[in-house]
């Protein structure tokens, strides 16, 4: 092998780029696909159109590497995770849009559940909460609703995956139906504790096993490229969800060990070891990954709206053209005018899982200006995860000296040491940011022996800058405070 191919199917964007042995970005390319919105609080995509990005920025990259795919490349796949397709096992087409993780259509099914009584029951078995976020209440909406779906999925004529599962049953002409552990663990389906399908949820959800996809390692070669569009051949020898794929590109393989991504949403993992960690503080546990028969497990706080917010500046309202123009918008200021943004379009996660949550700005006053909002926006982010450190420490019990960031918010250097004054941790930007691409490469990477072991890659790991906390600590832990109040006045909106 010279080189690793890593798809990384996001929120927004399908983007595939080229690693080398050292790590670094051969080359890449990346394309958005359409955000589709049938009504409040619904998110689809449309499977077609994620594949074929994700298709066509491969062949591009492939094309631009000038390397020979069969014989020197291998692929790697990350995801966005609780995104929902099913498709027609004989025709390959879907009965319905992907179903995104943002979505909020099943979220009063969710809410009646927990008043059965049946949260902990879940949470027990999945590590999750009961929420519209996961897959599972996705699956049963669309057989509930699309005509003769159940019936077809009974019959064992219609199978289900995340994108991970979607993009490789594809890539492999509908030769592979599987998963993996880490993306598995995110459905409210599957037990990590027994690493398997659980009988008990399925039947709750209504969801047949028949369906299912097989779970494989994170690690592992799954399966050989045999599409249009790509040369044949390509050995696919990962698949991780994209939040793991960043822990693991990030280096995080010892225990108390924590990234945060920047992206569309806002997620930080914590490293806890073989064994999972139980949270007392509405984070959630979930598989990190599984390599050679071990498990590895990670505490999780998800954000849905970080990047998301920048994106409605630029999009819904227009106050600037593009995403790198809040940062000079925001520092035109020195504070925030006293408002603040809570960006709860998608309701809350962690810690607060409120899905009836409402975007709100607060403390609007006639002096209030465009630059104002756009430093309360990029500050939504940092308090968001200021709060999941706060409760991944009291979980954990094991000190944070660090946050390793990546994503694309995290050039934005006014962001970044906010973060760092907000949390009083170093805040650490690697020289390669595109992590989850990265780590998706060093899970295929190792399956087929482009890298020998997990030290070998760890050594690859370069910081680009430190953001130290600064002499505003004291400032900013004043404002998570009115922060505080402002979520409370976004809460149980809906």
């Amino acid at each position: 092998m010279k080189a690793i191919l890593a798809l990384d199917q996001g929120t927004t964007s399908s983007r595939s780029i080229m690693f080398n042995h050292a790590g670094e970005i051969i080359a890449q390319a990346a394309e958005e696909f359409t955000q589709i919105f049938p009504q409040s609080g619904w998110v689809e995509h449309d499977p077609w159109e994620i594949y074929h990005t994700q298709l066509g920025t491969a062949a591009t990259v492939i094309a631009a590497s000038k390397l020979s795919p069969a014989s020197d490349i291998a692929i790697g796949i990350a995801n966005q995770r609780e995104t929902t397709v099913v498709w027609n096992r004989a025709t390959g087409k879907p009965i319905y849009n992907a179903i995104v993780w943002q979505d909020r259509r099943t979220s009063d099914y969710c809410n009646a559940l927990k008043k059965r009584g049946l949260e902990g029951m879940v949470a027990e078995k999945t590590g999750l909460v009961l929420d519209a976020y996961f897959s599972a209440s996705k699956v049963r909406w669309i057989l509930e609703n699309i005509p003769g779906a159940r019936e077809d999925a009974q019959a064992g004529r219609l199978a289900f995956g995340t994108i991970d599962t979607w993009l490789l049953w594809n890539l492999t002409a509908g030769i592979v139906h599987c998963t993996d552990v880490s993306n598995a663990s995110r459905t409210l389906l599957f037990n990590i504790h027994t690493g398997m399908w659980d009988d008990e949820l399925l039947a709750l959800f209504e969801i047949p096993a028949a369906m299912l996809p097989l779970v494989v390692e994170t690690s592992g070669l799954v399966g050989i490229t045999n599409c249009e569009g790509l040369p044949k051949g390509i050995q696919i020898a990962a698949l991780a969800g994209d939040q793991q794929a960043a822990l693991f590109g990030q280096a995080c393989y010892a225990p108390g060990m924590a990234k945060n991504t920047y992206g569309t949403g806002c997620f930080m993992l914590m490293h806890t070891g073989e064994k999972p960690v139980t949270s007392n503080n509405h984070l959630l546990t979930t598989v990190a990954w599984s390599i050679d028969g071990v498990t590895h497990y990670a505490l999780e706080g998800s954000v849905f709206i970080a990047g998301a917010a920048i994106q409605w500046l630029r999009d819904g309202l227009g106050i600037i053209g593009s995403a790198a123009e809040v940062e000079a918008l925001a520092a035109s200021v020195t504070d925030t005018g006293g408002i603040y943004f809570v960006p709860a379009f998608a309701g809350l996660g962690a810690p607060h899982w409120d899905q009836n949550a409402r975007g709100i700005i607060v403390g609007i006053t006639r002096g209030t200006t465009k630059a104002h909002l756009a430093r309360a926006a990029l500050e939504s982010i940092a308090f968001q995860s200021a709060e999941l450190v706060m409760a991944m420490r009291d979980d954990a019990g094991i000190p944070l000296t660090e946050i390793r960031v990546d994503g694309g918010a995290t050039v934005n250097n006014l962001l970044m040491q906010f973060q760092a004054d907000l949390v009083g941790k170093r805040v650490v930007r690697p020289k390669i940011t595109e992590t989850t691409a990265l780590g998706a490469a060093y899970l295929a990477g190792l399956a087929v022996g482009f890298w020998q072991d997990q030290n070998e890659i760890a050594a690859l790991w370069a910081k680009d800058r430190i953001f130290v906390p600064s002499d505003g600590r004291d400032e900013a832990y004043a404002r998570l405070q009115g922060w505080l109040r402002a979520v409370d006045r976004a809460r149980d909106w809906a």
